[in-house]
């Protein structure tokens, strides 16, 4: 009797063992989150570098406790659709230029006016500064998290049918534009047609002529192989085009302000990745677009073109005021005071 009672209490023991470190392991497996990364450049782009930033900031600093999945391309809709997707929770996170973005959160439409930055040192001063802090609050009062600005890069043009050294020259071209009144008011006054699209459905259409040209940075032409169906780019440098990296107020609201920590410094590392590989892609990738058989323009009066599209700034400061547009203007990052 003693040693079948011995037997049934080890049995017992290892059952109870067994079953604690099922629970164990279970507890970890749902510890364990996974969080989704949305953006519509190639997976070798400069948002997927800083994707990259992301994910190891994130899972080293959460021990784990999250992890990243990264659905480039337009996996997951065009950037509009993405939005979208953050506002009701489908989507975790994402990174999308603010072309789109005005829709959503009007205030931020002021970075889209072109020729607001001479150069990335103001537009990043700007941007890491009060006045992007105080565009990043206004996100958070519309249903969206903005966790850090990232970038993009200076929009260039380009096109199938001609070189193009003046505003004249670009006259009666169809260009996709971003889905953003700024973007589409400034290229009508160059008697431009201002097509708006999604960004995955853009090579198609310039592949089929649907469009004749374009307006991107150097880092997304490349990248997005758009030089395969383009022959000409000028560069322009008509819009800086920052980014953001947002995040769903439904995954925020369910995150401790430690977690919300640990996102908002991957976040940031990420968009330091980003801006680095700009840079980098700013030089090394017009050098590579020649090399691809891309004609670029390089000799641009830029004057001509902002004069040609500084009525369009009516269409900002009619609706909205002009109390951003000229705290930005007098900035000390942009006046050097």
């Amino acid at each position: 009797m003693t040693a079948r009672f011995a037997r049934t209490a080890l049995n017992t023991a290892i059952a109870g063992l067994a079953g604690a470190a099922l629970a164990s392991t279970s507890v970890s497996a749902q510890a364990a989150q996974t969080v989704t990364v949305g953006h519509t450049t190639s997976d070798n782009s400069h948002y997927s570098v800083g994707v990259d930033a992301f994910k190891k900031t994130l899972e080293e600093l959460s021990g784990g406790e999250f992890t990243v999945e990264e659905h480039p391309s337009g996996a997951l809709g065009g950037e509009r659709a993405m939005i979208e997707g953050l506002q009701i929770g489908t989507i975790d996170t994402v990174i999308t230029s603010t072309g789109p973005l005005g829709n959503f959160v009007p205030e931020t439409y002021v970075l889209d006016l072109p020729f607001l930055f001479a150069d990335y040192d103001q537009a990043r001063c700007v941007l890491d500064g009060e006045i992007g802090q105080d565009l990043l609050d206004q996100i958070g009062n519309n249903n969206l998290v903005g966790l850090a600005w990232t970038e993009n890069g200076f929009r260039h043009l380009t096109n199938s049918k001609r070189d193009v050294k003046t505003p004249e020259d670009a006259a009666g071209l169809k260009i996709r534009t971003m889905e953003n009144q700024m973007h589409m008011a400034a290229f009508k006054e160059m008697d431009v047609h201002p097509t708006p699209m999604a960004f995955p459905e853009l090579f198609t259409a310039l592949q089929q002529g649907t469009v004749d040209g374009q307006e991107n940075p150097v880092s997304v032409i490349l990248t997005s192989n758009l030089w395969e169906v383009q022959d000409h780019m000028s560069l322009t440098g008509h819009v800086y085009s920052p980014a953001i990296m947002l995040a769903s107020p439904v995954l925020w609201d369910s995150l401790s302000d430690e977690e919300k920590g640990w996102f908002k410094q991957a976040a940031q590392a990420g968009a330091e990745a980003t801006r680095a590989e700009v840079s980098r892609l700013e030089t090394a990738g017009v050098k590579e677009l020649k090399e691809k058989g891309l004609t670029v323009i390089e000799d641009i009066d830029k004057s001509q073109f902002q004069d040609a599209v500084e009525p369009s700034y009516s269409v900002y400061t009619d609706q909205y005021g002009s109390e951003m547009l000229e705290r930005i203007r007098n900035s000390e990052c942009l006046t050097g005071s």
